[in-house]
């Protein structure tokens, strides 16, 4: 699987943008997809997940702002992020996870899985 994430850029405080990750192959609909994102000098950090069943997970932090949602059918994930924050600027790297058995806690874990997208910047001016 190769994803490739766009849809980054600058925004004011309180403003909004929506991240995409576009995924080749024809097994998409299997597969568990996250966002994951990392600060300068701060470790890559769990931002949300959607299994491939539908169930959907997310950072505390990102919580009622954040929504994850994918389309089958264009073979592609969605990270809509609203009334964003200063503390949200990142670098943002989808990621996707092939294990169907994989239990919901794991889809925290980077380690999680096999397939990383480039990542886009995402910069939020207060």
């Amino acid at each position: 699987v190769q994803l490739q994430a766009s849809g980054g850029g600058l925004v004011q405080a309180g403003g909004s943008l929506r991240l995409s990750c576009a995924a080749s192959g024809r097994t998409f609909s299997s597969y568990n997809m996250g966002w994951f994102r990392q600060a300068p000098g701060k470790e890559r950090e769990f931002v949300a997940a959607l299994r491939w069943t539908g169930s959907k997970y997310y950072a505390d932090s990102v919580k009622g702002r954040f929504t994850i949602s994918r389309d089958n059918v264009k073979n592609t994930v969605y990270l809509q992020m609203d009334s964003l924050k200063p503390e949200d600027t990142a670098v943002y790297y989808c990621a996707a996870d092939g294990d169907r058995g994989t239990i919901s806690s794991m889809l925290y874990s980077h380690w999680q899985y096999d397939y990383w997208g480039q990542g886009t910047q995402v910069t939020v001016s207060s």
